[in-house]
């Protein structure tokens, strides 16, 4: 009896040693808005949790989140829980830029959240040229699993503002090199630029990360990661993107293409990779 006891402990052990996989996604819901005729938030938002838990993320980084629909969201997914504020006031107003994680795995050693900006990263501007305040959400997750602790950074560029955004890829290196002291690193969310823009470049091509659509040893990928309501779907294009440090191995990459009676549950399709670590 001894002999098996010792025996299921150093399974476990080595499991906890040599690696867990997850996965981790970005998605970007669309606000809740009346001009969305035919695709209300009402009457997609359901479609938008159950796909989430069917795919059954670990965590996941959202963009277009408003605090109804965080509302909607943590009511659907009693399994997580979130870390985020609205850009508008640092509390409840405007965007939210949140993480979604997995109660039970995860557990949120600190957080925090900052502005995209080149004068104020502490409270609610705009910064450069951009049209609306970005931000930036960040959370330092311990990894019951495995006990190993990593990083994730969630944001939204400006759709605008082309300085902005290369600006604010820059920033968020800077701030990735201050909040992350070594640890493993994730950068998610939607830069509204494609893989052949200047802000994807100084994020991709950085020393820190890379594109985890480069590393998957398997892509899946029908079309962009933007559908425009199936109005602008092009072969290739991916807006939507998650970047990974080289503590992690990148085992598959996908673009979602989840439909209900021909519709879309969001005018983007959430990128979901599987990481080993």
């Amino acid at each position: 009896m001894k002999k098996i006891i010792s025996l299921l402990i150093l399974l476990c052990s080595i499991g906890s040693i040599y690696g867990q996989s997850f996965t981790i996604a970005s998605y970007n819901i669309r606000l809740r808005t009346q001009v969305d005729t035919g695709n209300l938030w009402m009457d997609r938002k359901d479609k938008v949790g159950n796909l989430i838990k069917y795919h059954d993320f670990d965590i996941f980084g959202v963009q277009e989140a408003f605090k109804d629909q965080m509302n909607d969201l943590q009511k659907m997914l009693p399994k997580y829980a979130y870390v985020g504020v609205g850009r508008d006031d640092g509390k409840d107003k405007g965007e939210h830029s949140a993480i979604f994680y997995k109660k039970e795995r995860y557990t949120v050693k600190k957080n925090g959240t900052f502005w995209l900006s080149a004068t104020d990263t502490e409270s609610p501007n705009k910064g450069w040229d951009a049209a609306l305040p970005r931000i930036c959400t960040w959370a330092v997750f311990l990894d019951q699993s495995n006990g190993k602790e990593f990083i994730l950074m969630n944001t939204h560029f400006d759709h605008i503002g082309r300085v902005a955004r290369t600006e604010s890829a820059k920033l968020m290196l800077q701030k990735a090199k201050e909040l992350a002291q070594g640890l493993p690193l994730i950068i998610c969310g939607d830069l509204n630029v494609n893989e052949q823009d200047e802000a994807y470049f100084t994020l991709a091509n950085s020393p820190s990360i890379q594109d985890t659509y480069e590393l998957a040893e398997f892509v899946y990928e029908p079309n962009s990661t933007f559908n425009g309501w199936g109005k602008n779907i092009q072969k290739k294009s991916r807006i939507d993107h998650i970047f990974v440090s080289p503590a992690f191995q990148v085992k598959k990459y996908a673009v979602l293409t989840d439909t209900y009676l021909g519709k879309y549950p969001s005018d983007h399709f959430p990128v979901v990779a599987l990481l080993d670590w």
